[in-house]
């Protein structure tokens, strides 16, 4: 069982809904986000927590686990997509935020976790069929996340008695899924991949978040079983 858990991004879609799956399972959990989640519960703490300030997140970390000894599940939501375009369109302080925020922010994160002394029993990364799929105009977004799946193989060669994996949760319908799969914002015939997008919005292929949650949750005891610590998933391939 999951007993104590700790879930950035928490404040909506992915991050949210394990919250909340977790929350109504009995699981102490505490959340961090730039804002607010729009629901609290009993078993639910939260902490104000933005991950493009790299140099606040140590001390933000360590108010919101003052008291923890242990965390069964960490998982590491956080990050954000930027914009659809070319990668040499992209300008290199942009390419650098995301980088920070997407990357760096988890590396300062993770650091600061294993200097508490704190029994950390599972990190899950989430990453993205994006680490692995070149697609045009995924540029800096797909170059964070394959940097986040290589965090994951440095950290779990580093510390031993912590398993950890990146999930590739497929497509879920978020806010983030609303404003791709609008026409005005991203140009479909510029970008092929929005049509794959733009025909699953709405669709069984783009579940929930809710629905992704619970699948995650239900298959990482399969996951920590069959894949070595350090390694990748998509999600959709154990479903």
């Amino acid at each position: 069982m999951i007993e104590h858990a700790m879930i950035t991004g928490s404040s909506r879609g992915l991050g949210l809904a394990l919250a909340q799956q977790l929350c109504n399972e009995g699981t102490q959990v505490r959340g961090c986000a730039r804002g607010t989640p729009p629901w609290m519960h009993s078993n639910y703490q939260h902490g104000e927590l933005d991950f493009a300030q790299l140099d606040s997140i140590a001390e933000g970390v360590e108010h919101l686990l003052d008291g923890a000894s242990k965390l069964d599940l960490l998982v590491l939501n956080a990050g954000v997509l930027g914009e659809i375009q070319a990668l040499a369109d992209t300008p290199l302080d942009e390419v650098k935020r995301i980088m920070d925020i997407n990357v760096w922010a988890n590396k300062q994160l993770l650091d600061k976790v294993f200097t508490m002394a704190l029994q950390v029993r599972t990190v899950v990364l989430i990453s993205s069929g994006a680490a692995v799929r070149g697609s045009k105009g995924w540029g800096t977004y797909a170059i964070s996340k394959a940097a986040l799946n290589m965090l994951a193989q440095l950290y779990a060669a580093e510390q031993e008695d912590t398993y950890f994996i990146s999930v590739a949760p497929g497509l879920i319908n978020t806010q983030m899924q609303t404003y791709l799969c609008d026409p005005k914002q991203v140009d479909e015939e510029k970008f092929p991949s929005m049509q794959r997008l733009r025909e699953a919005h709405g669709t069984a292929d783009m579940p929930s978040a809710a629905e992704v949650a619970k699948q995650l949750l239900v298959a990482l005891p399969q996951v920590q079983v069959s894949i070595p610590s350090g390694g990748f998933v998509d999600l959709r391939t154990l479903t």
